[in-house]
């Protein structure tokens, strides 16, 4: 897959608005319908590599109680195709402004508007972008064996040199759609914390690895997925993910990074990597390399035990039960820079080498 194709959302806006119109005129209580949006409603789609809907919907009906949040739909919709019309974009938090020149349906908070924002999405079975929203986040950065191409603002080429911004990075940018790769990298490592890619950086990982780094800053925004994802389809090479050894890090970033989301399986198809693998930090790393560690939380404990009841993609892979149940037995969870403990350079000259040399070790 290369890139996401605008499909006629204008259209479906349209005969969805005509839809509850024509019932009001009817004398009937109009609907609006949209895929329950949780991890209880999607399975794991071994060959497609990301989680999928499984049917189940939840149906709005105009009635008093929902008379607002109906309104509110419907107003986001017309936002949306005024948008597309225009060729114009808003960031959600502009949205959330505009809805205070709607009277009472206005939003009070922005959590609001990004929800009906969400249940849109859903409805059409679209990502945001594509409804023209665009969101505030970072999109995360990349240092590396890579050159970017993209264009100024009057449409004339840019080349970008990953390899050129020193102690600094390139910042990838909210939409991605429009950017073109040239790179003869062996592999990409997505790393979740700053500090880890930072540390990377200084070793010059990349150009003893030839790879390309990119910092993930935590669970992975939108931008940063797809930009990993269309890297790896159109350079053909492997990813590899290297975060925190904890459920956090386990499910919240990876598996995000990976299959996707419950709550966003109806936009997993654009946004995980199925191509990515577990590098590390696992349980078992903490033995081989004897690092330090810090007690599991009650937190950490209740998401690994819920991972392995309920997670579809946990329930798929044994190698990742095994591996749960191990950091369980232990009792301990591990970050990136425990390899410190041996010295500054010891990730980037010993454990990542090892690591990427044994690939036998790494969890699907």
């Amino acid at each position: 897959m290369s890139k996401i194709k605008e499909a006629p959302i204008s259209e479906k806006i349209v005969d969805s608005a005509r839809g509850v119109h024509d019932k009001i005129i009817k004398s009937q209580k109009p609907t609006m319908s949209a895929p329950v949006r949780s991890l209880s409603n999607v399975k794991y789609h071994q060959e497609k590599g990301y989680f999928e809907m499984k049917g189940k919907s939840k149906l709005r009906t105009l009635t008093v109680s929902t008379v607002k949040s109906f309104a509110q739909t419907l107003k986001m919709m017309a936002l949306s195709k005024e948008l597309i019309d225009e060729n114009n974009m808003a960031t959600k938090r502009e949205a959330y402004y505009i809805s205070k020149n709607w009277g009472k349906a206005g939003f009070a908070e922005q959590p609001e508007s990004d929800t009906i924002m969400d249940d849109i999405e859903a409805m059409f079975m679209v990502n945001r972008e594509q409804l023209r929203f665009a969101p505030e986040e970072k999109g995360g950065a990349v240092a590396g064996r890579l050159i970017v191409l993209d264009k100024d603002l009057d449409g004339s080429e840019l080349k970008i040199d990953c390899t050129k911004f020193g102690s600094g990075a390139y910042s990838i940018p909210v939409d991605v759609e429009g950017l073109g790769f040239k790179s003869k990298a062996k592999f990409i490592l997505a790393i979740e914390t700053a500090g880890a890619f930072q540390r990377l950086l200084k070793c010059g990982f990349w150009d003893t690895s030839n790879c390309i780094l990119i910092s993930m800053g935590g669970v992975p925004t939108r931008a940063c997925r797809r930009f990993i994802r269309r890297l790896a389809d159109e350079l053909k090479i492997p990813v590899y993910a290297f975060v925190d050894g904890d459920p956090y890090g386990y499910f919240n970033i990876y598996r995000t990074l990976k299959v996707g989301s419950g709550n966003a399986a109806h936009i997993n198809r654009f946004f995980c990597v199925p191509q990515a693998s577990f590098l590390g930090v696992t349980p078992q790393d903490i033995i081989d390399y004897e690092l330090p560690t810090h007690p599991l939380k009650e937190v950490d404990i209740k998401r690994a035990k819920d991972a392995l009841k309920n997670d579809p993609f946990v329930k798929y892979h044994k190698p990742w039960q095994a591996a749960i149940n191990q950091m369980l037995k232990m009792g301990v969870r591990v970050e990136q820079q425990a390899f410190a403990k041996h010295s500054l350079s010891f990730v980037a000259n010993t454990y990542l080498p090892e690591k990427i040399n044994n690939s036998k070790k790494f969890l699907p």
